[in-house]
Formats: C-alpha cells, sequence, structure tokens
C-alpha cells in the first residue's frame, strides 16, 4: 500500500516521502498514529508537487549559500583589542565579535552561531575561522587581531610601578599609625 509520511519514521522514510509499506503496517500503526495518510492518486499527486516545490526551493538556497560563500572566503577583518605585556589580550575575541566584524565588513548578517572556531582567541596575530553556512559550505574567514591604541605596554609598566609605589605608601602610612598607636 502506498502511504504519504507526515512524520520521520525510522526505518520506513522521511516526512513528506510517498513509501510502499505493508497493508497491516500502515492501517494498523501508521495511519492510527497519524504518521501516514492513504497514499490515494489525487494525495500522490499532491505530494509528488509539494516535493518537487521544496527541492526546487532548496536548490535555490544552496545557490544563494554558494556565492555567499565566494564573497565570505578570504575575507579579512581586523579586530582591536586591550593587549598585555606579553602579547596577550585582556579577556578574548569571540564569535560574537567576529561575526559582527565579517558582516559589517561585507554588508550582510551573520549569525554568531554559525561562526566556528575552537577556543576563543586569546592573542595578537592572524587567525582563521570558519563560517558554517550550508552542508558543506565552510568558507574561511581571516581575523587579525592588533593592539588597540590604548593598549600600551610601556603605559602598564607604569601602572604597575605606580601601584607598587601605592602599595608601598600604604604599608608605610599602616606601620606608621601602629607605631603611633603604641606609643600612646
Amino acid at each position: 500500500m502506498k502511504v504519504i509520511l507526515l512524520q520521520d519514521v525510522p526505518n520506513v522514510g522521511e516526512s513528506g516521502s510517498i513509501q510502499n509499506v505493508s497493508d497491516g503496517f500502515a492501517r494498523n500503526y501508521l495511519i492510527p498514529q497519524g504518521l501516514a495518510e492513504m497514499g490515494t492518486p489525487g494525495r500522490v499527486k499532491q505530494a509528488e508537487q509539494r516535493i518537487n516545490a521544496a527541492q526546487r526551493k532548496i536548490e535555490r538556497q544552496e545557490e544563494e549559500m554558494r556565492e555567499f560563500a565566494e564573497r565570505i572566503e578570504g575575507t579579512r577583518v581586523e579586530i582591536e583589542a586591550r593587549v598585555g605585556q606579553q602579547g596577550r589580550l585582556y579577556g578574548s575575541i569571540t564569535a560574537p565579535e567576529i561575526a559582527s566584524a565579517v558582516g559589517s565588513a561585507l554588508g550582510e548578517d551573520i549569525d554568531r552561531r554559525k561562526v566556528e572556531m575552537g577556543d576563543p582567541i586569546r592573542t595578537v596575530g592572524e587567525h582563521t575561522v570558519q563560517v558554517h553556512l550550508v552542508g558543506r559550505l565552510r568558507p574561511s574567514v581571516t581575523v587579525l587581531v592588533k593592539p588597540s591604541a590604548d593598549s600600551d605596554p610601556q603605559e602598564e609598566k607604569a601602572d604597575d610601578t605606580a601601584s607598587a609605589e601605592d602599595a608601598a605608601d600604604a604599608e608605610e602610612s599602616v606601620e606608621q599609625e601602629s607605631t603611633a598607636n603604641s606609643e600612646s
């Protein structure tokens, strides 16, 4: 008996497909459970038209994604971040930041969940990430992480020295207070 599957059925077929199954399986399980409907000639023809329309739509979307992948492939984006003394970032560059940078470079929105990177980027330099579009389409994007203008390693050394001097001054004042309290 021909049936049109309304839902995915393991070991039988996917939703919307037309399958030949035994009469008993169709009448006793698939149809009562709402997993399939009888494949009358009219319904089969409608199902075939829906399947063909869906395939054409998928093919159009894949073609659009291929064109988009060609535009993305080899894109190079620069991201500035605050950097410490050893070239390590304060924080990290994450997928949403990369998606935003690539999106603004191309004039398109890119979903952050589509950016594939192992771990967040924590160092200055060039890094390659992939953008998962559809199926096997994964164009590569080069991300150049540069130190921002406000992240000067010399300034950080001065800050470290200043904070060490502040700590020494604080210790001196505590010692002076404790000696003054012990004298009184």
